[in-house]
């Protein structure tokens, strides 16, 4: 089910309810129960895959403690690389085996021999590459002895299918969420300060879903599924709120998980802070979808070799975690050139660091004003929108004219004439989506600015204030969200990787 659905509206206060009044002993239980059902809401068969990685996963761990402490290293290695192989090769299969498909599909009709029967084709299980590499990172610190081995099933498969964060992340760590499910007798269920934070910022992520993600979705896919009827000021404006669209999105779904597993007494690790203030591509990937990069920092690039090797190995390494990122994102090549782009801007710069610091020292830059952190903002924006135009086309050859087309095209005019409330939204929903840029825009600077959370600047206003914010967001998203008759709900973007 949509967190942005009436059955999440009723499941979620049933949950809780349920939740707060139970016997200690039972909570795990219930929340697995839970859990699973409502995973089962999408396609009740696939439960059997996670149920299958969370057994795997498990036996696996216990395995690797013991051998361990029996010294026995070859056979610990053998069941670490038999864990991920299979529980990789299931992921492979499931979200890559429709692209193998398909390309065999296009490799007969060029060859005029036929198609692949539409029967082999099959539904990719939502949030596969999630839980997948949850269970994958547990096995991997059970392996480097950063954690002990999960000895309680059922602990250990709420902790892969805890709800809030089961299907788009964050991707947890054992550390951090597993550590926390065994001391769940001791959660005081009943903290309003701790409610009050949670509630706070799922409402903000349903602000963020419902009136800002999916009316710049509207534009969005006006613009690229029609993107040759358009000049440069519309595929630039798309492509803008593209990159707006997908933040929301993506972000929305964190802030309701964080909140949601807040209220029931759980902390999960932050997914964003403030990406479209980064002043480089680096700082971009240490503040967007941070729970992802992360995961490949301690799992990938650091067993590679991270930056240890020399330049160029390192070049090599930071190469290889990016297409891995755009080939964990989806089963197209756009995704890998997308995850190319971004390691060829971070290699790129890496080695002109020289040269950029002594161009500064010879111009005399003052780094440290507003005006050269404004600029480096800004171009690092412009290089992520360049490179989402990739994310969001529907081929590689797509996006490449629909790059072509901004510089062949030219369109200023589209600004004062009017057109501009043609793309799928009119003047006053355009006016709605602004504001609500703008509000948003607000609540990042006051993170960037005062490193606070919305749900912790909040929280220490005065209790009108606080109230008057929660109930006018509240307001906002039933007048101006995105929903009811007429209206096709917008999936989580993120739910199909």
């Amino acid at each position: 089910m949509e967190f942005n659905s009436i059955n999440f509206m009723i499941f979620f206060p049933v949950v809780l309810a349920l939740y707060f009044v139970i016997p200690k002993a039972l909570r795990q239980i219930w929340l697995l129960a839970a859990s699973y059902y409502f995973y089962m809401s999408w396609n009740a068969r696939y439960a059997l895959l996670i149920a299958a990685s969370t057994l795997i996963t498990y036996v696996s761990g216990i395995a690797i403690e013991r051998y361990r402490d029996r010294g026995r290293t070859g056979r610990r290695l053998t069941v670490l690389f038999s864990c991920l192989g299979i529980n990789l090769g299931i992921l492979l299969f499931f979200k890559y085996g429709n692209f193998l498909i398909a390309s065999l599909d296009r490799g007969l009709e060029l060859l005029h021999i036929g198609s692949v029967d539409q029967r082999f084709y099959f539904l990719l299980p939502v949030g596969i590459s999630f839980y997948t590499f949850q269970a994958l990172g547990y096995t991997i610190d059970v392996y480097r002895g950063d954690v002990r081995a999960e000895t309680n099933l059922i602990r250990y498969a709420l902790f892969v299918s805890f709800f809030p964060q089961l299907v788009a992340g964050p991707i947890e760590r054992s550390k951090n969420l597993l550590s926390q499910m065994q001391n769940i007798a001791e959660i005081k269920l009943w903290n309003a300060r701790r409610v009050t934070s949670g509630t706070i910022l799922m409402i903000w992520g349903f602000f963020v879903k419902m009136v800002i993600a999916d009316r710049a979705a509207v534009l969005v896919n006006t613009v690229f599924d029609n993107y040759r009827m358009y000049g440069s000021t519309e595929l630039v404006l798309a492509a803008v709120f593209f990159a707006l669209q997908i933040y929301c999105d993506f972000g929305s779904y964190s802030l309701i998980a964080i909140g949601a597993a807040k209220i029931m007494g759980f902390e999960l690790m932050e997914n964003f802070n403030t990406p479209y203030f980064a002043c480089s591509i680096r700082d971009f990937w240490s503040r967007w979808h941070i729970s992802l990069s992360t995961w490949f920092r301690d799992y990938l690039y650091i067993p590679l070799g991270g930056n240890r090797r020399g330049r160029v190995r390192k070049s090599v390494n930071i190469m290889i975690v990016f297409l891995a990122s755009g080939l964990w994102h989806g089963a197209d090549w756009s995704y890998v050139v997308w995850g190319g782009i971004h390691g060829a801007y971070q290699v790129i710069g890496d080695y002109l660091a020289s040269f950029r610091e002594k161009c500064i020292r010879k111009l005399r830059v003052n780094t440290a004003c507003f005006s050269w952190k404004f600029l480096q903002t800004a171009v690092t924006f412009v290089l992520v929108v360049f490179a989402w135009i990739f994310f969001r086309a529907d081929s590689i050859g797509d996006a490449l004219q629909y790059i072509r087309r901004i510089w062949v095209r030219p369109t200023p005019w589209v600004l004062f004439n009017g057109e501009i409330f043609t793309l799928g939204l009119d003047r006053p929903e355009m006016n709605i989506l602004l504001v609500s840029i703008c509000m948003l825009g607000l609540v990042d600077l006051v993170r960037y600015r005062k490193k606070m959370t919305l749900d912790v600047f909040l929280m220490q206003q005065n209790l009108w204030f606080r109230g008057g914010i929660m109930i006018g967001l509240v307001v906002l998203i039933f007048v101006c969200g995105k929903y009811g008759v007429g209206f096709d709900p917008q999936q989580f973007i993120y739910f199909q990787f």
